[in-house]
């Protein structure tokens, strides 16, 4: 039954189609051993015929009925076999049924049996008519459980159609709540970050500015942590104002997450952050009091827009480390350009040893989502002089 299943439908009728016409060779050969050789030709060529007409049950159902009622009704009238005639007729009569026709297949089930009782009646002498008129119920039975088992069949089928609909319709039914709620949702956090952050966010820009002017003012020099609370919290709330256009714009794509505890550095992104705001980073790392120098190696180019966004996070993310962790130490930046890929390589001589390696924050974790994606390698480990390393290899290509 396996291997059935494995054939396709034509290879399946085609098998159906040759065996029935072995099976009806066997009954010609064997049950007439004594007729003239023209006489048993005319059978084959009848069961042949006959039999072979059932490789179109399926694509075309009323010629493979015609043919094999034809043939059948000729071997029947011209040999009298009995019931296997009827076999290659009973078949072509369920799958006319099984497609949907039914006046058809009933009126060559009717041809069929009054013509092979018509015969029966008229020639044969040895079989009382009680008997031919029991035989002939009995074909007719046949053909009956043939129509009723194609009916069936049929229903069964446009049953499991319909069940398929309606499993599509459901899963679309629930594809269009998620996106209702998604979009709820959305608008929700918008809403939440309007209310809380930008009001926050407006008193810390305010309150800077004023003492950003108040000290110039009276002729002071402003402290360069001031200057960057006060830059921050003017690209801060740049950015929340796009942020909350993403969130209620259904069709533009989720904002891309910047480090969990980035704050010092640099504000949540929602608009794409690339290598072209490193100086814009390193400039701000340096303010806050981390002495960073930027190395970089072969022939600045366009990048992917993945590989780009991701490197700059990956370079944000790792001096946020070192100012949070690393205590009084500097940081080296190194961006490559190779031929298949980008690499990003932030090193540093904070208080990081082999021995004592650091616990994997949400930082780390965000980096190596970010690298996997892209299909990428990313290594982080205390460096064997002190301090500690971030390596990143981002293919220049889609990920497979």
């Amino acid at each position: 039954m396996r291997y059935l299943e494995r054939l396709g439908p034509s290879a399946q009728d085609a098998l159906l189609a040759g065996v029935v016409a072995v099976m009806l060779t066997v009954n010609v050969l064997v049950g007439s051993p004594h007729r003239d050789p023209a006489g048993l030709a005319i059978d084959l060529v009848a069961v042949l015929a006959g039999s072979l007409a059932l490789a179109a049950w399926r694509r075309a159902p009323l010629l493979a009925l015609a043919g094999s009622t034809a043939a059948m009704l000729g071997y029947a009238v011209h040999a009298q076999p009995g019931p296997p005639a009827a076999f290659p007729v009973m078949i072509s009569v369920f799958g006319a049924v099984r497609y949907g026709h039914r006046l058809l297949p009933a009126l060559a089930a009717a041809v069929f049996l009054g013509a092979n009782l018509a015969k029966d009646l008229a020639t044969v002498t040895d079989r009382s008519d009680k008997d031919i008129l029991q035989a002939t119920i009995l074909l007719l039975g046949w053909f009956v459980a043939s129509g009723v088992a194609a009916t069936v069949t049929r229903h069964r089928q446009a049953y499991l159609e319909q069940a398929e609909q309606r499993a599509a319709e459901a899963e679309r039914t629930r594809e269009e709540v998620a996106r209702r709620r998604a979009g709820e949702e959305r608008l929700r956090i918008a809403r939440e970050l309007h209310d809380s952050l930008t009001h926050s966010i407006s008193v810390i820009k305010v309150q800077a500015g004023v003492a950003v002017h108040l000290a110039r003012k009276r002729g002071e020099e402003v402290p360069a942590a001031l200057l960057a609370i006060q830059e921050a919290s003017g690209d801060a709330m740049r950015e929340l104002r796009a942020t909350l256009e993403v969130l209620r714009d259904d069709s533009a794509p989720p904002p891309d997450p910047a480090p969990a505890h980035a704050p010092a550095l640099a504000p949540e992104e929602c608009v794409p952050s690339g290598l072209d705001r490193l100086d814009d980073l390193v400039r701000r790392a340096r303010s806050i009091g981390l002495p960073t120098t930027v190395t970089v190696a072969g022939a600045r180019r366009a990048l992917p827009p993945e590989v780009d966004r991701a490197a700059y996070r990956i370079v944000q993310e790792a001096l946020t480390n070192v100012s949070r962790h690393a205590g009084a130490a500097a940081a080296q930046v190194r961006v490559e350009y190779a031929d298949a890929e980008l690499v990003v390589q932030v090193d540093d001589d904070g208080s990081a040893s082999a021995g004592e390696p650091p616990v994997p924050g949400t930082g780390l974790r965000g980096m190596r989502e970010r690298v996997s994606a892209l299909g990428g390698r990313l290594r982080t480990e205390p460096r064997p002089e002190g301090g500690f390393t971030v390596h990143a290899a981002l293919p220049l290509r889609e990920p497979a």
